[in-house]
């Protein structure tokens, strides 16, 4: 089995030792490399081409959304785990439009870590379990000052089983299998959520689906 390979950045380094303790619990994780900035973490990606870049958002001489950013696509086949202690909407979508694949509240971080790396690993979006709180309850209440219905609800059975499945990060081929039919089909059904949904983007998938409380 290879080994999983990690990066951690944080300001602190307190944090990152913490961090470091607890992944490499796991004798098939390894940290391969540390930053303390931004600008270093997106080097140290370049370098190393980790398979999980776990990056606080708040750092300095670059933040974390644009580290994210850079990293992302400089290193692409490296996942980001963003780090925050906010637990607010606006956060959480600058993050997804910057391309983390997870945002995990740093005071839940020593429970959920583990589980978070590991979903992020293959390309399946985690957030804290009090981030999807947060997010559906905004989302209810957005819906009921404006009066209008969830359209979710117009979705078909299938449609609904792919846009989780999209929402999970599944490429077209992954789901076509999993579901047996054509990726053709399943690019048809895309078409036709996003349409539904007046959704953009995959990030747009992602926020929707923690909203409506599909994924978390």
């Amino acid at each position: 089995m290879s080994r999983l390979r990690l990066l951690l950045a944080d300001d602190h380094t307190v944090v990152r030792q913490g961090l470091r303790r607890i992944l490499e619990d796991r004798p098939e994780w390894e940290v391969v490399a540390e930053a303390g900035d931004g600008r270093e973490a997106v080097r140290q990606a370049e370098v190393h081409k980790p398979d999980v870049a776990i990056v606080d958002v708040a750092m300095p001489l670059l933040n974390g959304i644009e580290t994210t950013r850079q990293i992302t696509r400089k290193s692409p086949a490296t996942r980001v785990l963003v780090l925050s202690m906010h637990a607010d909407e606006a956060y959480v979508t600058q993050i997804l439009q910057a391309g983390a694949t997870g945002y995990l509240l740093k005071d839940s971080a020593d429970v959920d870590l583990i589980q978070a790396v590991a979903a992020v690993a293959k390309g399946t979006s985690f957030f804290s379990p009090a981030i999807a709180r947060v997010m559906l309850d905004d989302y209810v209440q957005k819906l009921a000052e404006k009066g209008v219905t969830d359209r979710y609800e117009s979705l078909s059975e299938r449609e609904r089983e792919i846009f989780q499945l999209i929402a999970e990060g599944k490429a077209n081929k992954e789901m076509a299998v999993l579901l047996s039919i054509s990726p053709s089909t399943v690019e048809t059904h895309r078409a036709r959520i996003m349409e539904k949904l007046d959704l953009h983007s995959a990030a747009e998938i992602v926020l929707y689906a923690v909203r409506r409380g599909v994924i978390r």
